[in-house]
């Protein structure tokens, strides 16, 4: 049962095969096997066994009475920033490990109106800030391909739960390549959409001009029917923006003959490691036998990306972070002495090492002096930087690369030097700055793990990123492998 997708436990559900409880239930247990105790993924965060099993029942009794949807009785997972009604929502933070909510963020209001059940919320880098999701207050989430490796960051724990199939979807969001580098890491398929396209109301913000909502599955479809949820014109989030929003299954099964596909050469550098190029490129050749063409392109600014990025996202969090001080929620320092001392201790024991470099920095960026030579400089790098792709747009219909330069990396191994760290999302930033979709699909393994490849779409192009990826998927394999030993009771 676990190996479902969400399209076929929607069917499911329809033609009577099992009911939302049962298949709830049959979650539930394997995330106490599989997830739960000290050999666990440490995928969740917050189990709501109770509440979801509530879910299902309501699910199966709509269900009964006919007024069910596709979506009626199918479980989910939320990322553990999307706030939650009455639930736990700490963003990985020990600063948050006490809030819980009294609202739900309007994509987590858009699926519980559509009937879906929330197992839970899933473990994350602290504040979105990671690629690795070793820096989670929580524990580090191990990755189901292979435990002694990371699933990547942020999103790593709504990654690892799908992948280990605990959950068939969650919700994950993407501020420099956090959907899709987890993704990569764990052989699923991850899509960030466009800025603006799903509402960011509700979801603690990191950086507010990046930050991004979108699904983690295990399919091209299962994303299209999570993106049929999650997208929604939001008039409560002042960076929603009012667009027409398809239905992104319609168009699954176009015909993607005579598609320009454009390989950045950026994006192949001579120092990419040649296992990596050689199962991306492979792939790339897939879809010449479906009719694409291939054009070899240029992104000039493109090794700018990073830098700007280290510039623009920790100013931003440096200004969002700083209404977490354990005044009005979160934790708070035991007998301040005064106002100062319970800023001062409240967040230095409650945020962890990689957030004060952040905030660090960006209050750096952001003082006097160096506002002009730091944060409005990387602004007008990611002007061109967005140009850039602008113009590829006039030859290309979509743009190709690894998602990744590397496969998963083994936990610690990259903990003691963050440039290194930040390198791993060298091929994923460009879009966040220029606000562009993107989305990472399963390619291949090298050395048993799962490689990525970056589908990129011009602005609003989800439904045609997700139709090339389907097609991709109907002529191969890839996304149907699973790590070893996820239908064991290890």
């Amino acid at each position: 049962m676990q190996n479902l997708t969400l399209a076929q436990i929607s069917k499911g559900l329809e033609a009577g095969e099992f009911t939302s409880v049962e298949i709830t239930q049959h979650y539930l247990d394997r995330i106490k096997q599989l997830d739960q105790g000290e050999n666990g993924l440490n995928s969740f965060i917050t189990v709501n066994e109770e509440l979801a099993l509530a879910e299902a029942k309501a699910a199966d009794e709509r269900r009964a009475a006919g007024n069910a949807t596709a979506w009626t009785g199918v479980p989910i997972a939320h990322k553990d920033l999307l706030c939650t009604d009455g639930t736990l929502t700490t963003c990985g933070s020990k600063i948050l490990s006490n809030f819980v909510p009294p609202y739900d963020a309007t994509i987590v209001e858009n699926f519980k109106k559509e009937g879906a059940v929330c197992l839970g919320k899933t473990n994350m880098d602290e504040f979105a800030m990671g690629s690795s999701n070793e820096n989670s207050y929580f524990g580090a989430v191990k990755n189901p391909w292979d435990l002694e490796r990371v699933p990547g960051g942020s999103s790593g724990g709504s990654a690892a739960a799908v992948a280990a199939r605990l959950v068939p979807a969650a919700t994950a969001t993407d501020t420099g390549g956090s959907i899709r580098q987890p993704a990569a890491f764990t052989g699923l398929t991850g899509l960030k959409p466009t800025y603006g396209r799903c509402s960011r109301w509700g979801m603690v913000a990191y950086a507010s001009s990046l930050d991004q909502a979108g699904p983690i599955a295990q399919t091209a479809e299962d994303a299209a029917m999570m993106l049929n949820v999650m997208a929604s014109f939001d008039e409560k989030d002042s960076t929603s923006i009012e667009q027409p929003v398809p239905d992104y299954t319609a168009t699954l099964n176009d015909d993607i003959k005579g598609k320009v596909i454009g390989l950045p050469k950026e994006y192949f550098p001579e120092n990419l490691d040649p296992e990596m190029a050689s199962v991306v490129r492979s792939a790339i050749a897939e879809f010449e036998k479906l009719g694409c063409t291939i054009k070899e392109i240029s992104l000039p600014n493109t090794g700018l990306g990073i830098p700007a990025y280290y510039v623009v996202a920790p100013a931003e969090c440096s200004a969002n972070l700083s209404r977490m001080d354990g005044v009005r929620f979160g934790v708070r320092c035991e007998d301040p002495k005064d106002l100062e001392d319970l800023y001062k201790r409240s967040r230095g024991e409650g945020f962890g090492a990689e957030v004060k470099r952040r905030i660090m920095v960006g209050t750096y960026a952001l003082s006097t002096g160096f506002y002009d030579a730091y944060y409005v400089k990387a602004q007008k790098i990611r002007r061109l930087i967005k140009n850039d792709f602008v113009a590829a747009f006039n030859d290309v219909d979509f743009i190709m690369s690894p998602t990744t330069p590397t496969p998963a990396f083994k936990t610690g191994e990259k903990t003691g030097d963050p440039v290194e760290m930040y390198m791993e999302d060298v091929f994923t930033i460009a879009l966040n700055l220029a606000g562009l979709p993107g989305m990472s699909i399963p390619a291949g393994k090298v050395n048993n793990l799962p490689v990525g490849l970056q589908i990129i779409g011009n602005y609003w192009n989800e439904a045609g990123m997700l139709n090339m990826a389907h097609q991709f998927q109907t002529a191969t394999d890839f996304h149907k492998e699973a790590p070893a030993g996820i239908d064991s009771n290890r």
